[in-house]
């Protein structure tokens, strides 16, 4: 039994170092993706304004210079659509922009399936070093029969921090898992735009 408790005070240490070690990666995380999907998004942001131009004005010839924007993904999405279209009708179009968008998607994510799952575990790794101090707490007290409530009350306080740090470790990455989630999305929606523009030249070539 004795062995037990002092697994129990193992563990309670070590998923405090553990999470003290999450909490870096979800930091890493955080940092890298928010500078590269800020930097993708300021050039849909950019290339997302021609696009509205050459839809209002449904000046198509606009169009090949737009897909010489490598920069932007819609830019190359959209010199895909062309070439394309170039050499083929406009059956096959969807199946062109789903695989590009399957090709893309895993780079945007990037690492966010680590964010996620950090996100909905740290509050259960959190509480499970509360549960091993907790038995800590009771191990000192049986072993410390005249110190009574303060080795309880000390014990549990200190437990709870695992808690608390499990709580503060998910709570930011829920949020910047969300968020991220949400700009990769507008920036796939992007992609599907680009498409209705290749349908749009390709309607114009055959009206001309």
């Amino acid at each position: 039994m004795e062995s037990m408790y002092k697994i129990a005070e193992a563990s309670a240490n070590f998923i405090l170092y553990f999470m003290g070690f999450l909490s870096v990666v979800s930091l890493a995380i955080i940092v890298e993706r928010f500078l590269t999907l800020s930097k993708i998004s300021k050039n849909s942001k950019s290339i997302g304004l021609k696009f509205q131009e050459v839809i209002s004005t449904q000046d198509t010839a606009k169009m090949k210079d737009l897909s010489n924007y490598n920069q932007s993904l819609e830019g190359k999405a959209l010199g895909y659509g062309l070439n394309y279209l170039n050499k083929n009708s406009e059956n096959g179009l969807d199946e062109l922009f789903s695989s590009f968008k399957t090709m893309e998607k895993p780079k945007l994510e990037g690492n966010l399936y680590i964010l996620g799952t950090i996100a909905s575990n740290a509050p259960y790794i959190g509480l499970l070093g509360t549960v091993m101090g907790i038995m800590k707490a009771f191990n000192d007290l049986g072993n410390s029969p005249g110190q009574g409530n303060e080795v309880v009350m000390t014990g549990i306080g200190h437990a709870l921090v695992s808690t608390a740090i499990g709580l503060a470790l998910a709570i930011p990455a829920v949020i910047a898992f969300n968020f991220f989630s949400k700009k990769v999305a507008l920036i796939l929606n992007n992609i599907d735009a680009t498409k209705d523009l290749c349908l749009l030249f390709s309607k114009s070539k055959k009206g001309a």
